[in-house]
This record gives C-alpha cells, structure tokens and sequence, in this order.
C-alpha cells in the first residue's frame, strides 16, 4: 500500500468494508504500471475505488470507521451487500439441485449438461477483481457462500444423473488449493462408474494472477501430472482462464504457463466480462484473443458485466458493448472467431446480443439463448425494443408489441421477475 497515495489508501479501506480486497505481489510487480494509477486497468481491477459506492454511503462508513464503531461498520456493510444483489440470476433459489429431497451444498445445476463444485478449500482466489459476481463468496458470511466439504456429495449426484457430461469446479478459485487436496474432487471422475462425465472444467484466475501455479509454485509438476492424468484417463479437462486484460499475458512467466498447461493435453479458454474502466475498448480484446490463439489458447467468451456489486462502476451500455465486440471481431482472424458474445448470463440462460437490426421499421435488440433452463431454448431468436441505455436483460421489454418473451411461460418465476425486474439494487 506504500505506494498508493493517501486519498486512494483511504477509498480501499472504506469500501473493503462492502467489497472484498486482496491482491499479491506479483500483481503488484508485474503487473500494474504504477505510473499510470489510478487508471492504469490492473490497478483498477485490484483496488477499491471511492466511485463504487454511493456518495452517502461512502460517507457513512468513512465516518464509522474513523469513529472506531465496528457496530456501525458492520451494520452498513451488510446492508449495503444486500442492496447488491448477492445472488443474481436465482443462483441460490433455483440453481441448487437436491438429492433425495436434500439441498446438495456447495454445487449449482442450472443446465442439464453442466454441474458446477464449489470446494470448500477453494474459497478464496490469489487476488480479488473488484467486479467479480461471487464476491459473496469472501466476505465471510456464511449464509452467503457456495461450499462442498468433500466430493461425496457430487459423486453422488453424479451417479444419479446421467444426463450430466460436465463438471465445472469453481469458487473462488480451486487452483488456490494444493494439487493433493483438488485432486480429491477430480480422481474419483476417471473411474468407470462416471464415463458419463466426458468434460473436466476447471475456472480459475490463477493463470493471470498466480502464473506461479504452473511454473514454480513446490507442487506445480504434481499439478502438471494430474491435469496429464484427467487427459489420459479420456476426459476433456478445459481450464477455463479468466483474462480480463492482455496485460496478464504480456508476462513471460504468464506465457510459460499457459504452454505448460496446453502440453498436458488440456485446453485454455479465455473469458471476461466487458467493463468499464478495464477493457471497455476494441483493441484490448484483439490483443488478449490474438495473443491467446498465438500461445495456444482458444478465446470463448465476452460477457457483460453481472447485476450484482459495483455493477455502475463497470456497466456499459448493452449497444456500446455490442459496438466494440464487433469492433474487436472484425480486427481478427478465424482462429479467434471462436468467441461469443457480448453474453448476459441472466436468470433465463446465457442471453447473446446478436445484433441490433431495424425490422419492419422498428429497431430492435436482436438475442438468442445459448443456454438456456429448458434445452430447447437454445439459438431460438428472439427480440428486444432497442434501448441505448439499458445495461441489462432486465431493463429490457419484448420488441414488437409483444407481452412477453418466448420463455416466460416456461419459467419457474412470474414474468416480470423472471427477467429480473424486481431483483433488489437493480
């Protein structure tokens, strides 16, 4: 923090009180430009910033602070996590599967195909980015988290639903834990009983934040032998990489790991959300998709920022987003034509902007689905009234008249919270 000037020291500590921070040394020397903060985009993805709150809020928990009253402090904290929508898209009411008529804890299963683990040791992440959407996650409520104390749960799960074929193992950020301790939520995936599980999926930031992982880290060879064993076994293992910047590949130490993870076998997919003060800008993308095809990683989506958190820090217009995505596509080859996006992961499904089209003499948001709660839903085209301002699927109303979406009839919420219109903060 010494080199962080006064009145910036001071916005970290008062809205770490809300927000989660945590960065590491190698985000520090490696890759932040100090000479360009507060705007230089890692600084900015680390630290906490004063705009991230609201004015009065800000104020009031300033005020606590200096005051010593931790009563006060946490109070407003929780409050204003709350107002934050902690949980979007009803990833605890509608996401949490159940077995024997029993909530399984620490796991989601939104899309047939796809399960997704979170690890109770994998909690954390090396660093925190100031936008991530499961900063519930590390704030320390409990009532809050995602958290499985060991694999039987999935295993169990698993064996009861065929129709699965992957398993996405989140948090926070599983490769925080020692090789030892993942490997015992993935080895018992490559025995027989499970030849329904074809993809390994493991999300992690490590790759920008603690390359070290794979390099030089005391059990980074181990890890390298376990991601070669889920290879040899017959399973896809897909590391799914978030890079929110090309300045987290411009290390050399960044690029050896990425070469050291694609030899095993395994594949790298690169993802972020679009966001403001960050990435908001053409080139940045063509230089992180361009970069990754070169080392041999396969670009795979660009979201939008998510409801939840500082959402008006990061936001950027739905149509703006769309403008510089086609910007970024068109500046590449087919190699990174791979991506897609920009993508809303709503409560509906993961709602594509494919464009925005005059029909019938009406401007229009043209969407699909790429996934969606019910199968069939996926790649159904469907519209919205064109809306320069709107920066979610929320804000959004069905072009042409209609009543509805599609979808809505099918939805396990009324229509007007199924798009999310009463979600709180939003």
């Amino acid at each position: 923090m010494g080199r962080v000037p006064g009145e910036l020291r001071e916005a970290v500590t008062v809205v770490s009180q809300v927000l989660p921070f945590r960065t590491n040394q190698y985000v520090l020397d490696e890759l932040i430009n100090w000479d360009n903060i507060p705007d230089d985009p890692i600084f900015r993805l680390n630290f906490p910033h004063r705009a991230m709150l609201d004015d009065t809020d800000y104020a009031t928990l300033r005020d606590a602070i200096a005051a010593g009253d931790k009563g006060q402090i946490a109070l407003h904290a929780g409050k204003l996590r709350q107002q934050m929508n902690p949980h979007p898209a009803g990833q605890q009411t509608h996401n949490v599967p159940e077995l024997d008529g029993k909530e399984m804890s620490g796991m989601q299963h939104k899309y047939s195909q796809t399960v997704l683990l979170f690890p109770q040791h994998g909690q954390t992440c090396h660093a925190y980015c100031t936008f991530c959407f499961r900063w519930p996650q590390f704030v320390g409520d409990g009532e809050l988290a995602f958290a499985a104390k060991d694999a039987q749960g999935l295993t169990a799960y698993l064996a009861r639903h065929r129709e699965v074929t992957d398993v996405l193992i989140t948090g926070g950020d599983p490769l925080i834990m020692r090789t030892n301790t993942l490997a015992r939520y993935i080895e018992p995936l490559l025995t027989p009983e499970f030849e329904h599980i074809q993809n390994i999926r493991i999300g992690t930031k490590s790759v920008a934040y603690w390359p070290q992982r794979f390099v030089t880290d005391r059990d980074a060879d181990e890890l390298i032998r376990l991601f070669e064993r889920v290879v040899t076994a017959g399973k896809h293992l897909a590391i799914m990489g978030h890079y929110n910047h090309p300045a987290e590949l411009r290390p050399d130490i960044a690029q050896t790991a990425l070469k050291r993870i694609i030899a095993t076998g395994a594949n790298v997919r690169l993802q972020s959300p679009m966001l403001r003060h960050i990435n908001d800008n053409a080139e940045a993308w063509r230089e992180l998709w361009t970069t990754g095809v070169r080392l041999g990683a396969i670009p795979y989506y660009m979201f939008v920022e998510r409801d939840t958190g500082a959402r008006s820090y990061f936001e950027i217009p739905l149509v703006r987003a769309y403008e510089i995505f086609r910007d970024a596509y068109q500046r590449v080859s087919g190699l990174a034509r791979t991506v897609r996006g920009p993508s809303m992961s709503a409560f509906p499904g993961k709602v594509l902007i494919d464009g925005t089209p005059t029909i019938r003499g009406e401007k229009v948001f043209a969407l699909q689905l790429l996934q969606g709660r019910h199968a069939d839903w996926a790649r159904r085209p469907f519209y919205a009234a064109y809306d320069p301002d709107a920066t979610w699927f929320d804000q959004l109303v069905p072009a042409f008249g209609a009543e509805k979406f599609f979808f809505e009839d099918e939805l396990p919420l009324p229509a007007a919270e199924a798009r999310e219109l009463t979600v709180v903060g939003a």
